[in-house]
């Protein structure tokens, strides 16, 4: 997900600087990807800085929030049903936080290809057209980097996580 947004970034001319986190990474913990566009200083996301937060998973979302800036865009890879939890509702609102799910592993999963959740939620973060990049700038971007053999599939996951929008 992060490569397909700093290609894509990088192709329209932005500045871009990211940089990953890797916790317990190879025991199954998380890795955190920072991307920053434009003129900016460091690859690290200060804290309450940054407008949007894509997770994969539900409780890294959560983990993750002090990132966000007031107004910022979460987007979810869970089911929709019952997000956010109860307990995090007054956060949100306090600091005018948007928050979206989508059970993108489910959609990769019925596509036949259970590890492109990544893909569904892009499309699905692309579909509110609220980032510095278009849906169709991301799709040329995949289109261009993924393997010959995958670029249908990973196309189908993308334009299938789109298609999701309430």
């Amino acid at each position: 997900m992060t490569r397909v947004l700093a290609e894509a970034a990088l192709d329209k001319g932005f500045k871009v600087i990211g940089a990953e986190t890797h916790g317990m990474a190879q025991r199954g913990g998380s890795v955190i990807s920072h991307l920053r566009l434009g003129d900016v200083e460091g690859s690290m996301i200060r804290s309450g800085t940054a407008h949007f937060l894509l997770s994969l998973d539900e409780t890294e979302a959560y983990r993750n929030l002090s990132f966000l800036s007031t107004g910022g865009k979460l987007f979810v890879n869970t089911d929709p049903h019952g997000f956010p939890r109860q307990e995090v509702k007054g956060f949100l609102e306090d600091r005018h936080i948007t928050s979206r799910a989508l059970s993108a592993s489910l959609i990769a999963q019925e596509l036949g290809a259970p590890r492109s959740s990544n893909l569904a939620l892009l499309g699905f973060f692309a579909s509110f057209d609220e980032g510095p990049i278009t849906f169709s700038e991301l799709k040329m971007t995949i289109e261009k980097i993924s393997p010959s053999k995958l670029k249908e599939i990973n196309r189908k996951v993308f334009d299938a996580g789109y298609n999701k929008r309430d």
